[in-house]
């Protein structure tokens, strides 16, 4: 593993600076990938943007910056596209900072920032070894997304195409999907669900599985099998439950597609449960029951549970006896429920609670 420390001034970096939609954000001669195409935007605000170039006025330190060195010599900036940006976007001239452009400074202030030394460490070797160096690097203030720093490691044409499907708030993905995801497509959370989905592996091992499958498709030309199978995903979703509803969203979709995409649901069926299940008493999770109705596991809709008092007042009446074993315990040895499942029209009422010991319970639960 090989990591330098070097001053870089201004004028270097800004050296062939351009700014565009369809490229991304380059400098340092065209050396340096400072904001790919379709990756982060700039989410900096203006008071942040002018604090930068007030540190650089006033020739105070920025906070050190991380490049990554490619195997063509190119570098991409791990952290500190923000600052860069703001500083090379004052260089040219697209904003001021109290009424004062680059081209209101005196030669002396302009030269001043053009000659300011960027502290920039620069890191090179293997996959492995960047991604541990990188995660220590976010350890100690980066504040860098786990998915920012797996795009750190693994990148070239495919990571490049991902970023075009998946990296930006107007993207594909976004238009198609932002009602049934989480976060944001700018911090990659996108990106990182539509991995893990294609990857096929529960939360526990995911970052293991979505670097696997990143290093297997490093060097692929397109990610356009990722994008087919993220659309097979959200088209699947909106055919089996057509209604959209808010609670939709955050459900792992790409992990019930896997299991259960060639199974046959009816999404008439499917509604009408759906518009039943909403107005149960009983079902807290509403998130949980578009799981429920394609598993058929209960758990997901973290049924409500009898009172304290209720199971109390139950198992006084039956002198503390569990009613399959016969058997007598205390009462925190015993669990409470339902006479009539749930899943049977039972409600959670005093009227429908009984007592059973942890073993008979699990037993019957089981059955």
């Amino acid at each position: 593993m090989k990591i330098e420390l070097h001053e870089i001034p201004v004028r270097d970096v800004f050296a062939g600076y351009a700014n565009n939609e369809e490229n991304g954000v380059v400098g340092y001669d065209g050396k340096l990938n400072i904001r790919p195409k379709y990756q982060r935007e700039f989410v900096y605000k203006p008071e942040q943007r002018n604090a930068v170039i007030e540190t650089v006025r006033k020739g105070f330190p920025l906070n050190v910056m991380y490049w990554a060195r490619n195997q063509d010599g190119t570098c991409e900036v791990l952290d500190g596209q923000q600052r860069l940006i703001s500083i090379c976007e004052y260089v040219e001239g697209n904003f001021s900072v109290e009424a004062m452009e680059f081209h209101n400074l005196t030669s002396d202030e302009q030269e001043h920032i053009r000659n300011y030394k960027l502290m920039i460490y620069f890191c090179e070797g293997t996959d492995r070894e960047k991604l541990d160096w990188f995660e220590t690097i976010n350890i100690a203030g980066a504040e860098l997304t786990a998915q920012e720093l797996r795009n750190a490691v693994y990148t070239g044409e495919w990571l490049t195409d991902a970023k075009r499907w998946f990296s930006k708030t107007g993207c594909p993905a976004y238009d198609i999907a932002k009602g049934y995801l989480d976060g944001t497509p700018i911090r990659q959370d996108y990106l990182q669900t539509a991995l893990r989905w294609i990857s096929d592996k529960k939360t526990k091992d995911s970052d293991n599985k979505i670097r696997e499958y990143m290093a297997a498709h490093q060097h692929d030309h397109n990610a356009s099998a990722l994008w087919v199978y993220f659309q097979n995903v959200i088209n699947w979703v909106k055919t089996l439950f057509p209604e959209y509803r808010k609670e939709m969203k955050g459900v792992e979709w790409g992990e019930l597609y896997n299991r259960y995409k060639d199974h046959d649901f009816d999404p008439v069926a499917l509604e009408a449960e759906v518009a039943r299940l909403i107005q149960d008493e009983d079902v807290t999770s509403m998130k949980g029951i578009y799981i429920y109705l394609i598993t058929g596991e209960e758990k997901h809709l973290n049924l409500r549970a009898f009172k304290d008092s209720v199971k109390r007042v139950a198992y006084e009446q039956q002198d503390g006896v569990c009613l399959r074993c016969k058997d007598s315990f205390e009462i925190d040895e015993m669990e409470a429920d339902h006479i009539t499942p749930w899943r049977l029209g039972g409600r959670t009422i005093p009227e429908n609670c009984q007592m059973l010991c942890r073993h008979c319970n699990r037993t019957k639960a089981g059955k």
